[in-house]
């Protein structure tokens, strides 16, 4: 009663009442692959949770502490704060360990949740209009949340995160004319200087997570007043979200995955070593650790270095060194390309319709292989990091494992996407739902031009559909007995329905379109692979007995109004002819 009159009491002066309703009417889709961002949310739920109970107890300093623990091999070790403390963390804070590790695991998924969940933005389309704003700022968090781990784990101040600040800082100071000023403005003076663990610190906890919820709030925002996007299916139209509401059936199954990432985060942070500090040791200029490999998430810049050639440039007198290339063209080069691909796209097909329905990977074969390119070549680059590691496990000579990953790295991405460009051209062309099913005449027809391919089965070339235009031919429909699409003009719009006989449904697109390709692309987009025909349309409807009712009565009132106020107009001229003879 005392939280209901207290609700009654906030509303009463808030009005939160009409938003509340309007945001527990609204409709998720049931697909699981639109929990992924949520994913990544609840991970970033469990950093700041861990994270907060970890600053009670670190110590963001470079200056010089004798460690006195229950880590009996560096007892009595002259260290710096931020190792020293990292340690007693670790082995003399009550329950330390498993959150300093849950909160690495939380990055670990965080980044990894982040990077799969644009990964099915990009293959399905999700950043066409009007989404593009919501792309732009899903990759800027991409790259916040790169940058706030490897932020986090240069803290420790342990001889690995040293040696990879050090390569970090080589990076920066490759870039030609301003490399160096930026690289002392970041640390505070040379490397390794006194400004260094707090500038990192106050970078972790404060700057980029202060951005990052900023993001989130703005892309949660954006989803609420754009509302979802959907997979194409019965009922399912440019114009609606078929799903759950969120409340209940959304929210409770939102919270049970919910508890479900702190389980596994928790159970990986106190089941499964990651980032031993005490073994590594302090770090120390001078010194290098080997094998050395970073987290996986920054892993991709590392292998670059690993495999980019010791090349060297002179522009314009200015020294070009190695590093520049792999460490800064290419990772400027990706982002840039990751933030302009929406518009890219929309310029190359030249589609500036709003997109409310997904598309398949198999329905954009070009988009589906330059992304398996893109990953592929990433993936090779990740393992090239622990090239070191791979050398000892397979016995092999070290240079000998990086001429053949060098060949790789070039030669494989094509050919995988290639490879995946052709499967989904014959997944669009054949009749197959799945890859499985695909045979080897479907994959002949794959390599063959559209027109060809459209000629060879019998069917109407390019633009010659049955609703005509200059896109994409229609697949091939499966076996569907009873179900069509059907296309009518009405004056100058097009209209169409989805009908099965068997079932005895009928549903009409609620959106009207100007052209037949667009009723044609929109049917295609909902209902894949159905054949679709012309027809006359629906006659108009004889007017019942209560239409006829009404518009009769409707007739009389309008008659006896119009003789009313006749009378009195009558009336009132008659007034005035008499007061002017008076």
């Amino acid at each position: 009663m005392i939280l209901d009159r207290l609700a009654r009491a906030t509303d009463d002066r808030l009005r939160l009442s009409p938003l509340t309703r309007r945001a527990m009417a609204k409709v998720f889709p049931d697909h699981w692959s639109f929990m992924l961002g949520e994913i990544a949310l609840y991970s970033l739920v469990a950093l700041v949770l861990t994270g907060v109970y970890l600053t009670l107890f670190f110590e963001a300093s470079s200056a010089d502490r004798t460690y006195h623990g229950s880590y009996a091999p560096l007892d009595g070790t002259t260290t710096s704060a931020a190792y020293a403390s990292t340690v007693r963390l670790s082995w003399d804070v009550r329950a330390g360990l498993l959150i300093r590790q849950t909160h690495h695991w939380a990055a670990l998924v965080f980044v990894a949740a982040i990077l799969v969940h644009l990964t099915r933005v990009f293959f399905t389309g999700a950043f066409r209009k009007p989404r593009e704003l919501n792309w732009l700022v899903g990759v800027t968090m991409l790259m916040l949340a790169l940058a706030n781990g490897f932020t986090g784990y240069s803290l420790p101040d342990d001889l690995l995160s040293g040696l990879g600040l050090r390569i970090i800082v080589s990076v920066v100071e490759s870039i030609p004319l301003v490399g160096s000023w930026l690289a002392f403005l970041g640390l505070g003076g040379e490397f390794p200087s006194d400004q260094m663990i707090p500038r990192l610190f106050v970078t972790h906890v404060l700057l980029v997570p202060a951005l990052l919820i900023a993001l989130v709030s703005v892309h949660l925002a954006m989803i609420v007043r754009q509302k979802h996007s959907q997979f194409p299916g019965p009922g399912r139209t440019e114009h609606n979200v078929v799903g759950s509401r969120f409340y209940p059936s959304y929210t409770l199954r939102s919270l049970a995955l919910f508890a479900w990432v702190l389980a596994v985060l928790f159970a990986l942070g106190g089941l499964v070593q990651v980032n031993p500090v005490w073994l590594y040791g302090p770090f120390a200029p001078d010194q290098a650790s080997s094998p050395a490999q970073p987290d996986w998430y920054v892993a991709w810049g590392d292998g670059a270095l690993r495999l980019f050639p010791p090349w060297e440039i002179h522009v314009a007198g200015h020294l070009v060194p190695a590093p520049f290339f792999p460490g800064v063209v290419l990772g400027g080069v990706t982002f840039l390309a990751l933030y302009a691909w929406p518009f890219l796209e929309r310029w190359r097909g030249g589609d500036r319709r709003a997109h409310q329905l997904l598309d398949r990977p198999r329905d954009h074969p070009v988009r589906t292989g330059i992304g398996v390119t893109a990953l592929t070549f990433f993936g090779l680059l990740v393992v090239a990091a622990g090239d070191d590691i791979v050398a000892r496990l397979l016995r092999l000579p070290l240079y000998a494992v990086l001429d053949v990953l060098r060949v790789l790295v070039l030669v494989l991405p094509v050919l995988a996407g290639l490879l995946a460009f052709l499967l989904a051209r014959a997944l669009r062309r054949g009749d197959a739902a799945r890859l499985g099913d695909l045979t080897g005449a479907d994959l002949r027809a794959a390599r063959q031009p559209a027109d060809d391919h459209a000629a060879a089965d019998g069917r109407p070339p390019r633009g010659t559909g049955p609703a005509g235009g200059t896109d994409e031919p229609e697949p091939a429909a499966p076996d569907r007995p009873g179900e069509r699409i059907e296309l009518w003009p009405d004056g100058e719009v097009w209209h169409w329905r989805y009908r099965d006989e068997r079932a005895g449904v009928v549903l009409v697109g609620n959106r009207v379109v100007s052209t037949a390709q667009e009723a044609a692309d929109a049917a295609r987009i909902a209902f894949p692979g159905v054949d679709q025909e012309r027809v006359p349309g629906p006659s108009p409807s004889p007017p019942g007995r209560v239409r006829v009712a009404l518009r009769r009565w409707g007739d009389t009132a309008l008659g006896v109004s119009l003789l009313v106020v006749a009378l009195r107009r009558r009336r009132e001229r008659r007034r005035g002819d008499q007061r002017t003879k008076d």
